[in-house]
């Protein structure tokens, strides 16, 4: 069922690859990434001021640090961040060795229990290399792949008790959406089919989790935010008001805001809203993103 719902640009800005939204509820302000731009973005509440800062590598994801500032995965491995009007500075975490050249983290975040999760991948999407895989940072350090084969890893979530793990793969040739029961350790186990997206339209991007448990991704390439509930049943498509929304996050106030931000072809109007961070009100909570603790 589609469902049309009020839905405003956040701000003048326009990324190349809008990603990886993260409100932060202590600070009431919402964080994001354009990858390719290699920007950190952070939007104010309360003044609805952007600041910006740029980063020496493509930053594909953030989560909270439970010591302040951000964890960032980007190409050469997983930094923490701080930002201030003075600049941005990273300290390192862990690097990464890739299995090739071309490649970077893609989507991540925090697991309930406050470990960091993302997957890699090879940038240029038209190799189709099964090269990617999901890795999990934590007191023991980055793990070995937990999950590998993926072509363009995507759709990271939990659900709100942290039992299952959702990981898609957003290649077209691939368009599927797994769920995973993850252990007290972190350790995904009982990989299933979640939800086929090739029967539904887009490929499914970055996603979130609501408090009821429903799953949002993004339908890449068909302008629509798609919630399916926790048995994997499509319960209703947001059009978006571009063709390639990304990464979606609850946020605001009291968490009923959903924003969604989106990447920019190379042939969209200077005038067109592409590459835009929106934000919507679907009717219901999120959950506050975890820290990481470790």
């Amino acid at each position: 069922m589609s469902v049309a719902l009020p839905m405003d640009k956040l701000d003048a800005s326009r990324d190349q690859v809008g990603e990886s939204p993260l409100w932060s509820v202590a600070e009431q302000a919402l964080y994001w990434v354009d990858i390719e731009g290699r920007q950190v973005r952070r939007f104010d509440w309360a003044t609805r001021r952007v600041e910006s800062w740029a980063c020496a590598e493509r930053v594909a994801c953030l989560a909270l640090h439970a010591q302040g500032g951000l964890v960032a995965a980007m190409e050469s491995g997983v930094f923490h961040l701080r930002l201030s009007a003075a600049g941005l500075t990273s300290t390192r975490l862990r690097s990464i060795t890739h299995p090739r050249d071309g490649m970077r983290f893609n989507d991540g975040r925090c697991d309930r229990q406050g470990r960091f999760w993302s997957s890699t991948m090879v940038r240029d999407m038209s190799l189709a290399s099964p090269l990617g895989a999901l890795f999990r940072l934590d007191a023991n350090g980055l793990s070995a792949p937990l999950v590998s084969g993926l072509i363009t890893g995507n759709g990271l979530a939990f659900s709100p008790r942290g039992e299952v793990m959702y990981l898609s793969d957003s290649h077209p040739s691939v368009r599927r959406i797994w769920a995973f029961d993850l252990d007290a350790d972190g350790t995904p186990t009982d990989r299933r089919e979640f939800v086929d997206m090739n029967r539904h339209p887009g490929r499914p991007d970055g996603a979130a989790v609501d408090a009821d448990g429903g799953y949002w991704i993004c339908a890449n390439d068909a302008g629509l935010v798609h919630r399916f509930t926790p048995d994997g049943r499509l319960d209703r498509s947001l059009p978006v008001p571009v063709p390639k929304p990304s990464m979606c996050a609850f946020g605001g106030p009291q968490l009923r805001h959903l924003f969604i931000t989106s990447i920019r072809l190379p042939t969209a109007a200077d005038d067109a809203p592409d590459g835009s961070v929106f934000v919507t009100e679907p009717g219901v909570a999120g959950l506050p993103e975890a820290a990481f603790a470790f």
